[in-house]
């Protein structure tokens, strides 16, 4: 999971992993099969109608997004262990929440970067909103964050405890 401090990402020794494996993948082999398809589609002909070559050009460029963003991410990444359940939300921990109260209306989210988005459960950044209203909060205590509209919400946390995957 991760936490971030100021410019430094925590990751535990499998998400750094993981990452480190992606950051590799696309630096190498599918930096080759993009420059394959470009080649491939230059061949064509004519490049202004070419809708092969454009595709590829797009993929590529957000292929290169993402190298840059694992590197930037992965510079700044200190490994160290999962946060303990200690009854105070943190980055990496499973959260549920009450809205307004209402101990019938719960949402429980992951508290991580989005690098850990999956379709397991919702995942919410410690940088939007809701994650800065509960981050460093304790389970039965209350949390403010700003809606869209400008407004403020108040929801209750109900529980904080480790994600295991």
């Amino acid at each position: 999971m991760t936490q971030t401090s100021e410019n430094v990402t925590w990751l535990t020794q499998e998400a750094y992993d993981q990452l480190k494996a992606e950051l590799e993948h696309l630096s190498g082999p599918a930096r080759a099969e993009i420059t394959e398809k470009i080649a491939a589609a230059r061949e064509e002909g004519d490049l202004k109608e070419n809708a092969g070559y454009h595709a590829a050009k797009e993929e590529q460029g957000k292929q290169e997004l993402r190298v840059r963003q694992l590197t930037q991410l992965l510079q700044t990444a200190k490994v160290g262990e999962a946060p303990a359940a200690t009854g105070v939300v943190a980055p990496g921990m499973v959260v549920t929440i009450a809205f307004d109260g209402d101990p019938d209306d719960t949402l429980s989210f992951l508290l991580a970067s989005r690098e850990y988005a999956s379709s397991d459960i919702e995942t919410y950044s410690p940088q939007s909103p809701l994650g800065t209203g509960v981050n460093g909060k304790k389970v039965g205590t209350e949390a403010e964050y700003e809606l869209p509209n400008g407004k403020t919400a108040t929801v209750k946390i109900l529980d904080a405890k480790p994600y295991t995957g």
